[in-house]
């Protein structure tokens, strides 16, 4: 751990051995909790106390930030705050939440014989003698699958250990999620049976490991790794489709389900958006009504099958929010 230097050092370190404990904190948190510390303990060097100037002052968005780097940069402060207010250990308020820009991006329509090249692709990874290229070989065509058929973040991936597996039920127990929530996700049979064969040859290369998709060398994987290979074997496969970011198979998983809804007659709009808002973490069903606007006359299909009950569901929503 990093030493402090600031006037309320000690609530700061007991506030990341309270997050190490729940098993909700990372590097990228101790290092910009850091950079705050040291701001403080710079510019306030007889502040005993977190104060609200310091707060504003450290948590406004510079010129060079975009509103959403801005809310990632301060979101470990906000947390140190709410742990201290939780405790009547400050008075001090929260940073108003700046508006997300809108976001241009566009999904990604996957087609099956795009998906279908690139998960060949995935299994022709090619298998040497290096501990490196053997553990590649067997994770790529599991890893990439379990997104697809899951819908899960790839940060959820990545980070999910062994032990949050159930082989016996089909479950993946998702405690490294966006934010700090946790939920599950059923599989279905074919991934269940896919993740225990993969589980067992990985078992074999390394014995005991933490995490369930493992670095040779050990820890999970990082972020780049899953955007450079996934691009890799994506050009391989879709040489003449543009580029498609990992993600767009969670948003593919999300319209694939949604689609699905439109051929059964006895179709219960509340109860199938809970599960799939449940399924993919969202804390609340308006998160999971944002694919209705990259999904082509859905609205129009729910209004017609639900009448009236659509309108008292599908609000205006921030389609942003995940």
């Amino acid at each position: 751990m990093r030493t402090f230097q600031s006037g309320f050092a000690d609530l700061i370190i007991a506030f990341i051995s309270y997050r190490e404990a729940s098993g909700s904190w990372n590097n990228n948190y101790e290092e910009n909790l850091h950079l705050f510390d040291r701001f403080c303990a710079e510019n306030y060097p007889e502040g005993s106390s977190l104060s609200q100037d310091m707060i504003n002052t450290w948590c406004a968005k510079r010129d060079t930030e975009l509103n959403r780097t801005c809310e990632t940069r301060i979101r470990v402060i906000k947390a140190f705050i709410n742990y201290l207010r939780e405790r009547d250990l400050t008075e001090a308020q929260m940073p108003k939440k700046l508006k997300k820009e809108p976001k241009s991006y566009i999904p990604h329509a996957f087609t099956p014989s795009e998906l279908q090249r690139f998960f060949i692709e995935c299994d022709r990874v090619p298998v040497y003698k290096s501990l490196s290229s053997k553990v590649c070989h067997i994770t790529c065509p599991a890893l990439f699958r379990l997104l697809y058929s899951s819908g899960i973040r790839t940060t959820e991936a990545r980070l999910l250990q062994r032990k949050d597996f159930d082989p016996t039920e089909g479950i993946l127990n998702i405690q490294k999620s966006k934010g700090y929530d946790q939920h599950y996700v059923a599989l279905h049979e074919s991934m269940t049976s896919l993740l225990i064969l993969y589980d067992q040859a990985a078992n074999k290369l390394q014995p005991n490991r933490t995490y369930f998709f493992e670095k040779y060398s050990g820890g999970h994987y990082e972020k780049n790794w899953v955007t450079y290979t996934f691009h890799s074997l994506w050009r391989k496969a879709n040489a003449t489709v543009p580029d498609v970011v990992p993600y767009a198979l969670r948003h593919n998983y999300a319209i694939e389900n949604i689609n699905g809804w439109s051929g059964n007659n006895s179709f219960d709009l509340n109860e199938h958006l809970l599960y799939l808002s449940k399924s993919m973490g969202h804390r609340n069903i308006s998160s999971t009504l944002y694919y209705y606007s990259i999904v082509p006359c859905l609205a129009d299909m729910l209004l017609e099958k639900t009448e009236s009950g659509f309108n008292k569901i599908v609000r205006e929503v921030d389609y942003e929010e995940e």
